[in-house]
């Protein structure tokens, strides 16, 4: 269903993203995965329609996004890892304009709104400005956005953010029911446990490179550990940070006498 191609985006001659190429399926969840700075946030703004690429094309359904982006915008839900709301709206506003800007009749977009609201934890704050709400709720908010027009495809980035803990378990199951209705999803987190509990694959990038793109059962076989956090750490040479945090609090040990 969506498709990169040998994507490659540079920012004033440095390389962001190169060549990076992989495959999102309908009914499949697949983990994004790389350090700050790898290029993950450079991928979803290509993907999204944001950012061009100075190579490569990404495709939707065979055809490149860049052929119609109107269609398939309307086919997208995404669920940024910054709550960028118009925190005068209340959470009803914001879904309603969701919804107009999805072309979707009000009659429609009220009676599901309302609903996605409850669902989720906020109907007694559906009047209220969004500048009251906390972090998780405001992360709330944008999910119950991403699925009011029925995408085939989603792109979640950093979405447990400021979750509580039920909050994290339904968003979980979610994703899972979403899998099984067909839709595509990229999920972007940090969240390596959450990532090997509900990914088929997992695309872990480093410098702008894919390392790897297999199950993540497949990783810890290949690299003969027990966790996809030992087998990531391992494929992007991620420092010791045990001995970095000793370190930490050796200097803050240094007498400054």
């Amino acid at each position: 269903m969506l498709e990169l191609q040998n994507l490659s985006r540079s920012y004033r001659g440095i390389p962001a993203i190169k060549n990076v190429s992989f495959r999102v399926d309908a009914g499949e969840i697949v983990g994004y995965l790389g350090a700050n700075g790898s290029g993950k946030s450079t991928t979803v703004k290509i993907i999204t329609g944001l950012l061009h690429p100075n190579d490569g094309q990404v495709l939707f359904e065979g055809k490149s996004i860049r052929e119609d982006l109107v269609s398939f915008r309307a086919a997208l839900g995404y669920v940024p890892e910054e709550a960028y709301i118009y925190t005068y709206l209340s959470g009803l506003e914001y879904l309603q304009l969701t919804g107009r800007l999805r072309g979707m009749p009000e009659s429609l977009i009220r009676k599901k709104a309302t609903r996605l609201l409850e669902l989720l934890g906020l109907e007694s704050w559906r009047h209220s400005p969004i500048f009251l709400y906390s972090k998780g709720m405001k992360q709330r908010v944008l999910i119950a956005a991403a699925l009011m027009h029925d995408p085939r495809l989603l792109v979640f980035d950093e979405p447990l953010s400021g979750l509580d803990v039920v909050s994290s378990r339904l968003f979980k199951d979610l994703l899972q029911e979403l899998a099984e209705q067909g839709k595509a999803i990229l999920y972007i987190s940090h969240v390596l446990e959450v990532v090997e509990q509900v990914c088929n694959r997992v695309v872990v990038l480093s410098r702008g490179n894919v390392l790897a793109d297999a199950p993540p059962s497949e990783l810890t076989r290949l690299m003969k550990l027990t966790t996809l956090e030992g087998a990531f750490a391992q494929l992007v040479q991620q420092q010791d940070t045990r001995v970095v945090a000793h370190q930490l609090v050796e200097i803050m040990k240094v007498d400054h006498a």
